[in-house]
């Protein structure tokens, strides 16, 4: 059996940064190098953070909309 692989890094959406291991890194074609500054990083935490909150609301409405949809459709012929 094969080893199992290591979990791949976060990328932040529209971003030439990764979590990987709790730290951010810069992503670029020839490599990465990981983010020294703590203002920095800690900026992009909340971003982070803010952006799965915009992804979960996201879903819990398309899912609304979903359900909202499938029982308006009950009954119709």
């Amino acid at each position: 059996m094969s080893p199992p692989l290591a979990p791949r890094p976060k990328r932040l959406a529209h971003a030439p940064v990764a979590l990987r291991d709790g730290r951010w890194w810069w992503v670029s074609g020839p490599g990465s190098v990981p983010v020294a500054d703590p203002t920095f990083t800690s900026t992009l935490n909340g971003f982070a953070q803010a952006m799965a909150a915009a992804d979960q609301a996201a879903a819990d409405l398309h899912a609304r909309q979903n359900g909202a949809a499938a029982s308006g459709a009950k009954g119709r012929r």
